[in-house]
């Protein structure tokens, strides 16, 4: 954890350190090895129960304001919190259960900061936040996190076209996970559906579309779900549904999850709503409605003011380029004038 802080925050390259072998190793590590126990620090302050529950107690604002804010503005404070719980596991003494919350809390403050690195176009960033949460992770025990991570590892490598590898890792996130709620082994499901998608494997994929469903379907109130499920809700498994089928070339498949999603997300949401307008935009495009595609990618850009994301301004570029009007089309000047002040 330490040497993440030391080098994360000023990394500044918009690629991936790991891939390939090294990526496919870790999640293999990840199934292998065995939980070490936590070993309690020898010098530093006494650190109780209560303490770590007010420490725990800030992860709710800090996922609201990392989702509400964007990558981008929330980078910083991540990195922070961060740096103060690392402070206190290399300083503190603790007995080992308090050891072993201390480290489940860095490992999940170690996504989130992975995650607004990854929103913010970091990537070596993003992957060094995560490989350390990930062995922070495993040392406290808690695989279904640990799974968690591996998960967001996926989705980096399906955004550099790496399918092969974001479908190794999600399979190991699936494989992994032990003992989950319906809920988390829904959304687990699904990443490794997308990676199915993105690899061409149509029976696959729907066979992991209808497993996520079932799972889906019975989760209720009365499951322990962990806090950082929470996000995944029914729009969000109809968007990432609807982001299945866009990659198997299944347009009105597509846009009908993509409508249902955007018609149960909460307008808080900015960032989430501004990724999958855009991308109900491209299925428009696909069907040849280039004027509603433009209509949706205009409806998106002050969404992703609110809310900056690096991914979601590369979304809407590459949407814009799929469109089959002339550059000299009025709908289309006036659009890139819109997408221009995202670049600014």
């Amino acid at each position: 954890m330490d040497d993440t802080l030391e080098r994360a925050m000023p990394d500044r390259r918009g690629f991936m350190k790991l891939g390939g072998q090294a990526l496919v190793l870790l999640a293999g590590q990840w199934l292998a090895e065995g939980i070490g126990p936590v070993v309690a620090a020898l010098t530093g302050g006494r650190i109780d129960l209560p303490m770590v529950g007010e420490l725990e107690a800030g992860l709710p604002r800090l996922r609201r304001m990392e989702a509400a804010l964007g990558g981008p503005r929330a980078r910083n404070l991540l990195h922070a919190e961060l740096e103060m719980v690392t402070g206190i596991l290399k300083e503190a003494s603790y007995s080992d259960r308090v050891g072993q919350r201390l480290l489940v809390l860095s490992a999940e403050l170690a996504r989130l900061a992975g995650w607004s690195s990854f929103d913010s176009g970091l990537h070596t960033a993003a992957q060094r936040y995560w490989t350390s949460g990930l062995r922070a992770a495993h040392a406290a025990g808690d695989r279904a996190l640990g799974a968690n991570i591996l998960k967001s590892l996926s989705l980096q490598c399906y955004d550099h076209n790496l399918f092969s590898d974001a479908l190794a890792l999600a399979a190991a996130a699936v494989d992994g996970a032990g003992e989950v709620t319906p809920r988390t082994s829904a959304m687990l499901l699904l990443r490794q559906a997308r990676a199915a998608a993105a690899c061409g494997n149509h029976a696959e994929c729907d066979r992991l579309l209808t497993a996520a469903e079932t799972q889906m379907a019975q989760t209720d109130a009365s499951h322990d779900d962990p806090a950082w499920s929470g996000y995944f809700d029914p729009a969000e498994f109809h968007a990432q549904t609807a982001t299945c089928h866009a990659d198997l070339g299944r347009p009105k498949l597509a846009q009908r999850h993509y409508a249902t999603a955007l018609a149960l997300m909460p307008a808080a949401k900015h960032r989430d709503l501004a990724t999958y307008t855009i991308q109900h935009a491209r299925t428009h495009t696909a069907l040849g409605d280039a004027d509603h595609a433009i209509h949706l990618l205009e409806t998106a850009v002050p969404m992703i003011t609110a809310a900056p994301s690096q991914r979601n301004i590369t979304r809407a570029v590459a949407a814009r380029a799929e469109l089959p009007l002339l550059t000299r089309h009025p709908k289309v000047q006036r659009l890139d004038q819109l997408l221009a002040t995202l670049s600014a």
